[in-house]
């Protein structure tokens, strides 16, 4: 996902039912309009900065596949979500330092940001270790933009490949954050285009203001976190 500063703290807006049923009506009539089924398309509600309290209502309200930004900030609020409310699966859809790949690998059911060889090495070794493999996405930064991570759509039949024959890896798809000012379908349609030609069904594409576009070109997983929660705010001291 899209780095925020530090200084980003949970925001004390009420949880929103109402946008969460918006949003699953949403994804319905998009699925509907692709010709495609809704039940082939995942919700992965954006909890990253809110805490317990926002996230539980929403829980309760039958959502269970959730997305982090930080492996900290995760260990700290969801084992005890988890021992209250069963069939919950954590992505991790954040930038993933190597250091905190094992904590990663114990704690979420799939990682969205695999961006890099020493990462994929690292990863292996922990998947290995812990005998728990998370699903993989390799994010792929679609824009070629300097500041972010992913690996660069030249690059990317290549790394695919060595995740494979290299490290040993299973991969299940693709994950792509589009530049902020640049048309969402243009690189919605690119990462669709990469994984169809390396064989992978998953994409994970698509949030709060462009998720319909991305269920068009197939998206398989959408990323939503200010239509379900309400904005965030940075914290002022």
């Amino acid at each position: 996902m899209s780095r925020h500063p530090a200084d980003t703290i949970i925001a004390p807006g009420p949880p929103s039912h109402e946008g969460l049923a918006n949003v699953r009506r949403r994804i319905v009539e998009a699925a509907a309009e692709a010709g495609r089924q809704p039940g082939d398309i995942t919700l992965v509600a954006v909890s990253k900065t809110f805490g317990p309290e926002a996230i539980s209502p929403v829980i309760e309200a039958g959502q269970r596949v959730f997305g982090e930004n930080r492996v900290q900030e995760a260990k700290a609020k969801w084992p005890a979500l988890r021992e209250r409310h069963e069939g919950i699966t954590l992505h991790l859809i954040g930038p993933l330092q190597s250091n905190k790949a094992g904590d990663a690998v114990a704690l979420f059911d799939a990682i969205q940001s695999l961006d890099r060889p020493k990462l994929a090495r690292v990863l292996a070794d922990e998947i290995q270790k812990q005998a728990r493999a998370p699903e993989l996405f390799i994010e792929i930064n679609t824009g070629s933009e300097e500041q972010k991570a992913g690996i660069a759509p030249r690059e990317a039949d290549r790394f695919i490949a060595d995740c494979h024959e290299t490290y040993g890896l299973t991969i299940a798809g693709l994950m792509c954050i589009p530049p902020a000012d640049d048309e969402p379908a243009l690189h919605f349609a690119l990462l669709e285009t990469i994984a169809k030609r390396n064989g992978l069904e998953k994409l994970s594409m698509g949030m709060s203001a462009d998720f319909e576009t991305a269920i068009k070109f197939g998206a398989t997983h959408v990323r939503v976190g200010s239509a379900i929660f309400g904005e965030r705010h940075k914290h002022i001291a």
